[in-house]
Formats: C-alpha cells, sequence, structure tokens
C-alpha cells in the first residue's frame, strides 16, 4: 500500500500560510531534502485553493498526477490534473491501495483535516521555519480524538530551519 506523506513548511507558531494566504516567509535557500522526496513519489494530493495558487508558476508538478479536490474548476489544460468533487477520504483510500510510489498531501488545511480525522496520513514531513507569523491558516485544527505520531528524524539546517519526520 502507497504512504501518504503530508510534506508541508510551517511557522514556529503552527502556521502554513500567512492571513492572505501568502507563503513568502518560506525559506527556499537550499534543497532540504526535496530532491530525495520528489523522487519517493508519483502523486499528488491538493485542495483547489492550493491549486490555484500553484498555476500562478505554470503547471502543477508536469512529473506527477495531481489529484485536485474542487467544487469550482472543472476542466483543465494539463493532462496530469484530475479534478474531483468525491468524498475526501474514500478518495484517498482508494488511491493508496493503487499501485505507484508514495502521494504526496501537498495541502490546504480543508484536504489535511479529513485526511487526519480517518488516520489516511502515515507520515509527516513539517519544515519547521524559524519565525512567528502572528496569525495565518494554521496547519491542523480540532480532532476528534488524539493521534500519536513516532519521530523518526529531525534534521537541523544553518538556516534554523528543522526538519521533522514522524510515522503513525
Amino acid at each position: 500500500m502507497r504512504k501518504m506523506i503530508l510534506n508541508l513548511a510551517v511557522s514556529l507558531d503552527g502556521f502554513i500560510a500567512g492571513p492572505h494566504g501568502e507563503y513568502d516567509w518560506c525559506l527556499a535557500d537550499a534543497d532540504y531534502g526535496m530532491t530525495n522526496f520528489l523522487n519517493s513519489i508519483d502523486a499528488v494530493v491538493m485542495g483547489g485553493k492550493s491549486y490555484r495558487l500553484l498555476l500562478q508558476y505554470g503547471a502543477p508538478y508536469p512529473e506527477y498526477t495531481n489529484y485536485v479536490f474542487t467544487r469550482t474548476e472543472k476542466s483543465t489544460p494539463y493532462a496530469n490534473v484530475v479534478f474531483t468533487g468525491e468524498d475526501i477520504p474514500e478518495f484517498v483510500e482508494a488511491l493508496k491501495e493503487k499501485e505507484g510510489k508514495n502521494i504526496w498531501l501537498f495541502g490546504g488545511a480543508e484536504i489535511i483535516h479529513p485526511l487526519l480525522e480517518n488516520d489516511l496520513v502515515d507520515e509527516l514531513m513539517l519544515s519547521v521555519h524559524p519565525l512567528l507569523l502572528g496569525e495565518g491558516l494554521p496547519l491542523f485544527r480540532k480532532l476528534n480524538e488524539r493521534k500519536t505520531f513516532k519521530l523518526m528524524d529531525s534534521i537541523t539546517y544553518p538556516s534554523g530551519l528543522v526538519q521533522l519526520y514522524y510515522k503513525k
């Protein structure tokens, strides 16, 4: 079975985006392990807001199949983008059963929450950036029950960024 890996940047105060969705605070001065991570996946799961954000830079992850949960988008010029309005946990559970590499849970919070609630996230790769945003989009919402993960590794970079690797 494929693994669903939540890999994203988070501020020290737990936000994944600023109050207006901005992520200009994310450090991009080094690879931070992304090359190895990207070689381990073949699919990306995201919500419509994340998809529209990526479109500002061109085709979203052209080397992978991008599954986008959306209620607004209906068509795309990109052959590697699949829109779905299906139930998020049901869709992801079926996707995990298919042959392939790991799946990147790219975001956003509206997608992350139901997948955590339904125990469909297998690993967390959190890049903790050394700043406080003060407000913004929180990484986690209130859950119905506790979710336990085990710290597998941590890497500290000269920039102050710390990557935390957790598994269920």
